[in-house]
């Protein structure tokens, strides 16, 4: 485990500005009653301050594991940090203005702001991918926690990447045309408009499908299969199977997969435009399949070592005394 110290210093800073802005943004929830596309003004910039300082800190942990091409690591560390601040002000600054943010093309200086903030988030996208290349060159001794960083990284550039079809025309927009001289261009629901009847604290439909299901899930993944390893380790001492590297090597093998197929699945059901919490039947079959593979692939592991552990040897195996 690198020490704190290591961390890529931005990154952390970073983070922490993340947080306080999650603050203010708590505060205008609470002062600031206006509504913009049915949610509160204010949710948009709490909810992506609380991500990037996820996001930011997990980077910060993971580019101290680098063994070499640290220097290009670190600058791709500066790279998302600017892009990320740079997104931050914009979104903050329509929120001021009682504007959205994505997908605004009702003014020219909407439109300059939406086209600004689409170039930050394919150079942000583009530096998290070269810091996985990075990773995936490196040499980390334990291989739990490499897979642990690897598989992180990879599915949550995955679920980054879904971010880019929010920025489509829906059915609905291309059907009604013109899109050059469109106020709105993109949208996070699927088969109904943005700002219907949703989800209370994260804001996806109830009534459609919603592409920040799996953008969400997908991008979390960089800190959700890390802390699944620390879990692991941190029990290790009540359960002797997981004091085994090899045993929380296949279990976070386990996990990465059925993250990535979680993600898969409610992409598929996003783009069907279908409610996350309103599931058909195809989705639940499939969601039974991923629940019973995720479960067998856990149970045959422990199983496993605890076949293969060596049983105590009773009075009767004991040698005999000369």
């Amino acid at each position: 485990m690198s020490s704190w110290r290591s961390w890529h210093r931005p990154l952390v800073v970073f983070s922490a500005a993340m947080a306080v802005l999650a603050l203010v943004s708590a505060v205008g929830l609470v002062v600031d009653d206006r509504v913009l596309v049915g949610a509160p003004i204010w949710a948009k910039p709490f909810k992506f301050a609380v991500s990037f300082a996820a996001y930011g800190l997990t980077l910060a942990w993971m580019l101290a594991h680098l063994t070499r091409g640290r220097r290009a690591g670190r600058w791709a560390g500066h790279v998302v940090v600017l892009t990320s601040l740079t997104e931050m002000v914009l979104i903050t600054v329509q929120v001021v203005r009682g504007r959205r943010s994505h997908f605004n093309f009702a003014t020219p200086f909407d439109a300059v702001l939406w086209d600004a903030m689409g170039v930050t988030i394919v150079v942000l996208w583009a530096a998290t991918l070269v810091i996985a290349v990075l990773l995936l060159r490196t040499r980390i001794a334990d291989r739990a926690t490499a897979l642990a960083v690897r598989g992180g990284l990879l599915i949550a550039l995955a679920g980054s990447a879904l971010g880019f079809l929010m920025a489509l025309p829906s059915e609905s927009q291309r059907a009604a045309g013109n899109l050059d001289t469109a106020d709105i261009v993109g949208a996070h629901s699927v088969g109904v408009p943005d700002g219907g009847p949703a989800m209370p604290l994260t804001g996806w439909s109830t009534t459609g499908g919603d592409l920040r299901a799996p953008h969400f899930v997908g991008m979390h993944a960089l800190q959700l299969l890390p802390l699944l390893l620390i879990v692991l380790v941190l029990l290790a001492p009540r359960f002797a199977p997981l004091r085994d590297a090899g045993v929380r090597l296949r279990l976070v093998r386990v996990a990465a997969g059925g993250y990535a197929a979680l993600v898969a699945l409610i992409t598929w059901q996003a783009l069907r435009g279908q409610p996350l919490i309103h599931p058909d039947g195809a989705t639940l079959a499939a969601a039974g399949i991923l629940l019973a593979a995720v479960a067998y692939g856990t149970w045959s592991t422990l199983r496993t070592t605890a076949h293969d552990r060596p049983s105590p040897r009773t009075a009767d195996d004991r040698e005999p005394v000369a």
